[in-house]
């Protein structure tokens, strides 16, 4: 991972909710883990080697769910509206037409929008908005029939 990437990692960990996280790629192993107490902007973030770490989804919401699973196409934040301040895209409930916005991840300042797979009801939003999410991840849960 370059340099520019991993600040820019730990700058997106470092203003979200966020205790810890690992990352793995091609044999780089990076943990980033900052206090339980007060976080604020700029806070300093313990950056380290982990010899060996084990990637499991930090949630498991979604896996068992009747429908298509929308997952995360990268690993970023996630946002339920366009803008702070702004309502959802979609809240639970609402009938979702293929190619729709249902939301937004930002990976490197970059947004990045998530489109529903397939027509259909959104049963279940599987992530709160400015959490941090893995590829793969599921966001959403869309039935055909709003089951």
């Amino acid at each position: 991972m370059e340099f520019e990437n991993l600040l820019r990692l730990v700058d997106c960990v470092s203003n979200s909710g966020l205790d810890s996280f690992y990352y793995e790629q091609n044999g780089t192993k990076i943990k980033l883990k900052k206090s339980r107490g007060a976080v604020r902007k700029g806070a300093p973030v313990t950056v380290e080697a982990e010899p060996e770490v084990s990637l499991e989804s930090s949630s498991s919401k979604g896996a068992n769910l009747k429908g298509t699973a929308i997952k995360s196409p990268l690993v970023g934040v996630f946002y339920a509206a366009p803008s702070e301040g702004a309502e959802p895209f979609v809240v639970p409930g609402d009938r979702v037409k293929k190619g729709q916005t249902l939301g937004i991840v930002e990976a490197m300042k970059l947004m990045n929008e998530i489109e529903s797979d397939c027509d259909g009801v959104v049963t279940e939003i599987c992530v709160r908005n400015g959490d941090m999410v893995e590829y793969g991840q599921a966001l959403f849960v869309v039935s055909p029939d709003g089951e």
